[in-house]
């Protein structure tokens, strides 16, 4: 994860779109196994993340990640993505 910890350093002076896109990144990543495992539960947080912040792309791709995953997995990916909205 320090990969993304060094993005969130810059996070405050950038626009909500720029946000947006570097998240979505983040959960093509996870879905993708890209420089890591592929992680749907993580795809789903950082998409779920980036569609709050604005993207209309990022919402689509977590609905159709979303009909491939259990109940369970959609619940800690809510989860996770909540604990990451409340300390950021």
């Amino acid at each position: 994860m320090a990969r993304f910890e060094m993005l969130e350093a810059g996070f405050g002076g950038m626009g909500t779109s720029a946000q947006a896109d570097i998240l979505f990144e983040l959960g093509m990543m996870y879905a993708t196994g890209r420089d890591c495992d592929a992680d749907i539960v993580a795809a789903h947080k950082w998409f779920n993340i980036a569609a709050i912040k604005g993207s209309d792309r990022a919402a689509e791709v977590r609905a159709e990640l979303s009909a491939s995953m259990s109940k369970q997995e959609i619940a800690k990916a809510l989860r996770e993505a909540r604990e990451w909205m409340t300390t950021h």
